[in-house]
């Protein structure tokens, strides 16, 4: 009789769960909160969760099989289920869900409502009560620049409350107020209540209403001048020149009256970065970089949603603009759309830019999240702390005697099962060793796990014939007092021994790693796969794999590792292939590296320039009838001939 897949024993049965909005908690043995999740049909949400363990993925097989119990809240409407997830993710703080780290506390432009005569300050603290914020911006220094040329044209307040105090107790106005630099009441020039109107104007700019003051100080300098009052027309002038300073500083990228936040994502099965595009008025006002580490799996629209949520859960109304631009459009967009217009007040709209210049600054942000989460990684995998944690974690993690110094990872690439390479990297202490990197050419194969037992064959034989590799170990000769020249012998680098051996790949590439091992006798190496997909690691004869955190550093160790390995693999089979192709053509006659160079450009491919015609390579510059005539019976062959 067949056996019944195995499931977790706090399955609740199908007729307990409502099909009704809601939103569920999954709980450990000690009540824990471990995720959080919405679902507009709860049964048919949590039964994805209770399938078969085999079938889920790795990670969501980790927090059902950590979980001691599942529970929910129906919710009247869809939106009620946003609303409250984010309460609870906020509360609760749940290790599976995915976790925000903003990159640095950037600085910004703050005005304190709530004072009596509001001022403007730089300030990396957002709570201040009353305050007004615009950014944030990427360098203290341009928040700087913005309010120096802000203050020439509404002249606010900058100086500090004790200041501002003794100056009104006093009547003498404060020292920013002597230089020009603080146009506040305690300057004795303007009241309270025209201090305030002013403050309005000021917000009113920085928030996008620019062509009004525009306009407005045009009118005034041309009637001052009309007037023939030069000093007033200089005055507004010069206002003019640092409102334009300020715009030049921040382009305009969409229409004059777009105001919107576009939300640029770059992701890997580990970790997400988010650019964050504050624009108003057409032009961008600010803008926040995020780091997000996953732990469930999590992408595409999904991952929008709670970036979303995040942005938006504590925002007020003035913050929130009318248009949201994300590379993805999350599977419950309209309930997102009305809870933004609940909290804005007004109509918002969720769209995915696809076209013009919206379409064009969301690849301009996606690029900066590409390097920014590139950043990150580099980052945290070169930080001394973080690579000796990786590899105390790799160590607990594989069950290895001493932490793996020196780590080997293979990889094999092709082309459609031609032109097989493999790479081997070295890291030693966590980093790379890229002078010991290798490459390795295959000349009949099956497979990647046949390349990949051959490539490893000949790696492992040099830890038993070390002298094989004495040529490229050999430094320069060295004559001695007597003139007897000697050479010593240092230890060749394919000599040393590896404690741990990574291969890209899952149970097939692992198995035929261990059977090279094996075969070679040297089993005493550590051994481990890292697939791709889903970032599991494998080991030899291991039914399930090992699932490290998400977050963990020897997680981003391996990976990069991978990486590595993959990036050096395809550089190499790509140079060998142009060395290849350049090779071939070089055998014709008359054909110097200058017009190969121009070949290739032209055609883009040796395929594609074995199919031209002789009258199609002859259109090229440079190339005759007689030489393109050459060039293809060459390509062609002696059958074709």
């Amino acid at each position: 009789m067949a056996r019944s897949a195995p499931t977790v024993p706090y399955k609740p049965k199908p007729g307990e769960i409502p099909t009704n909005p809601g939103v569920y908690r999954f709980r450990d043995a000690d009540g824990r909160v471990l995720y959080v999740g919405k679902a507009k049909n709860l049964r048919a949400r949590l039964s994805n969760y209770f399938a078969p363990l085999h079938t889920l993925h790795e990670r969501t097989r980790r927090m059902v099989t950590t979980a001691s119990s599942v529970e929910w809240t129906v919710v009247a409407t869809d939106v009620d289920s946003l609303q409250l997830e984010y309460q609870w993710i906020k509360e609760f703080d749940p290790p599976f869900n995915v976790r925000y780290k903003d990159d640095k506390s950037y600085p910004f432009m703050a005005i304190t409502l709530a004072d009596e005569a509001p001022r403007v300050i730089v300030t990396r603290n957002r709570r201040i009560p009353g305050a007004k914020y615009f950014g944030p911006y990427p360098k203290v220094w341009a928040v700087h620049d913005t309010i120096d040329l802000m203050i020439k044209v509404f002249p606010i307040r900058t100086c500090s409350d004790s200041s501002y105090k003794k100056a009104m107790a006093t009547g003498r106005p404060c020292f920013p107020g002597q230089i020009g630099r603080c146009g506040g009441p305690c300057s004795m020039k303007v009241t309270i209540e025209e201090h305030r109107a002013i403050v309005d104007d000021f917000i009113a700019f920085m928030s996008g209403g620019d062509q009004r003051f525009t306009r407005a100080l045009t009118a005034r300098m041309r009637e001052a001048s009309a007037a023939m009052d030069y000093e007033a027309a200089a005055v507004y002038r010069d206002k003019l020149q640092s409102i334009d300073a300020v715009l030049n500083k921040s382009a305009l990228v969409l229409s004059a009256d777009t105001d919107a936040d576009l939300f640029g994502i770059a992701e890997d099965e580990l970790a997400a970065t988010v650019q964050h595009f504050v624009i108003r008025g057409g032009r961008v006002r600010g803008v926040r970089a995020t780091t997000i580490e996953k732990e469930i799996d999590i992408s595409g629209g999904d991952l929008v949603d709670q970036v979303l949520q995040r942005t938006y859960g504590n925002a007020a109304a003035a913050d929130i603009p009318k248009q949201v631009l994300v590379p993805a459009m999350p599977e419950d967009a309209a309930d997102l759309e009305e809870w933004l217009r609940e909290r804005r007040g007004k109509n918002v709209t969720i769209q995915v830019a696809q076209r013009g210049a919206k379409a064009d600054l969301m690849r301009t942000a996606s690029l900066n999240a590409q390097q920014a989460l590139m950043l990150h990684k580099t980052r945290r995998t070169s930080d001394y702390v973080a690579r000796t944690q990786a590899l105390t974690d790799l160590q607990e993690a594989l069950g290895l005697a001493e932490a793996p110094l020196r780590i080997e990872c293979f990889d094999v690439s092709h082309l459609s099962g031609t032109n097989v390479v493999a790479s081997m990297v070295v890291f030693e202490d966590g980093l790379p060793r890229k002078d010991q990197y290798r490459s390795f050419g295959v000349a009949e194969t099956t497979d990647d796990t046949d390349s990949l037992y051959q490539v490893l064959t000949r790696r492992l034989a040099y830890l038993d014939r070390p002298e094989e590799n004495e040529a490229d170990a050999a430094p320069p000769a060295d004559p001695t007092a007597d003139g007897e020249v000697v050479t010593e012998r240092r230890k060749p680098r394919f000599a040393y021994r590896p404690q741990l051996l990574v291969v890209d790949g899952g149970q097939p590439q692992v198995a035929a790693a261990a059977r090279a091992l094996r075969d070679a006798g040297h089993e005493e190496v550590a051994l481990c796969g890292i697939a791709k997909r889903l970032e599991e690691v494998w080991l030899p004869d291991e039914e399930y794999p090992v699932i490290l955190p998400r977050t963990s550093e020897a997680l981003y160790l391996l990976q990069r590792l991978r990486d590595e390995a993959h990036r050096f693999a395809i550089t190499h089979q790509r140079r060998r292939r142009r060395r290849d192709i350049q090779s071939v053509l070089a055998e014709v006659p008359g054909l110097g590296d200058a017009r190969i160079k121009a070949l290739l450009r032209h055609f883009g491919s040796v395929a594609a320039l074995k199919k031209a015609t002789p009258d199609e390579i002859a259109e090229l510059p440079g190339v005759g009838p007689k030489l393109a005539a050459a060039v293809h019976a060459h390509l062609a062959g002696p059958a074709d001939g």
